[in-house]
């Protein structure tokens, strides 16, 4: 039965060649592990390296920096020194800095040659006094972000208190206040006070006097144009005289001067 006998030898072939390509797989998986085990292994027997330790603050570099000192910054990571580079865990370290100091962004990364930290930070830097409804008194950054007084006292890190003072702040009117500020700080008129605490009026306090503007309109721009157009009203009226400036139309401004601000209006005739 020769089809027989040439069936027969060829599934003996194909089961040789099939254990054949099994042993091969077996080995080619063998040394895959092995390698995948020897690299672990080294990366292990590199990290545990004397040489990939941070042992001082000096080994943390502090970049972005220019309110808090870098030693006050190295002082706030939660690191023990001597420390791993690789059991130090950057994520949480940003963290941290972010809810211990007026940080508004932070980034660590690891450098291996030499090994240092590299910390990247965006502190918040106040640009007025704000004094909330309920008076209490906080720094503001440019964002709208209250910052505690105590943030930088704590630190032990002085600052120039910034010579915008907020009146009213709330914390609404953050996304307004990235508007206003911008317009504010460049203002040709140099602008001490911002009076938020009647929402339907912000009133100013400027070199020329104090400032009715009305409620906060995409006219803030227009008006204080307005203003800066007025500074001569110096000579043509005693300051002293003046109760108010009032732009809510910035087209038409108007002075209101102290004696007409306290004259009472006419009182009604009565009829006979």
């Amino acid at each position: 039965m020769p089809f027989a006998d040439v069936s027969r030898a060829e599934l003996t072939e194909r089961r040789r060649q099939l254990r054949r390509q099994r042993k091969v797989r077996i080995m080619q998986a063998s040394w895959r592990l092995l390698f995948v085990l020897g690299i672990a292994g080294g990366s292990v027997w590199v990290m545990s390296l004397p040489a990939w330790v941070v042992r001082q603050p000096q080994q943390v570099e502090v970049q972005g920096n220019r309110l808090l000192s870098t030693a006050t910054v190295q002082k706030l990571l939660p690191i023990a020194y001597p420390q791993s580079l690789w059991q130090i865990q950057p994520e949480a370290i940003a963290q941290r800095l972010k809810q211990q100091a007026p940080i508004a962004q932070a980034t660590v990364s690891r450098q291996l040659f030499p090994p240092r930290l590299k910390v990247q930070i965006q502190e918040r830097t106040p640009v007025a006094i704000a004094v909330s409804a309920d008076n209490t008194i906080s720094l503001l950054d440019a964002q709208g972000h209250a910052i505690p007084l105590q943030s930088f006292q704590r630190l032990h890190q002085s600052i120039a208190l910034p010579s915008l003072k907020v009146l009213g702040m709330r914390d609404q009117y953050r996304s307004q206040w990235t508007t206003l500020h911008p317009l504010i700080s460049t203002s040709p008129v140099k602008i001490s006070e911002i009076d938020w605490r009647e929402p339907t009026n912000l009133i100013l306090k400027t070199e020329l006097g104090i400032v009715h503007l009305g409620a906060l309109s995409p006219r803030l721009n227009q008006q204080l144009r307005s203003l800066d157009r007025m500074r001569q009203i110096g000579s043509n009226v005693n300051p002293t005289e003046i109760a108010y400036i009032d732009l809510r139309s910035p087209d038409s401004p108007l002075v209101q001067l102290v004696q007409d601000s306290r004259t009472p209006p006419p009182a009604a005739e009565s009829t006979p």
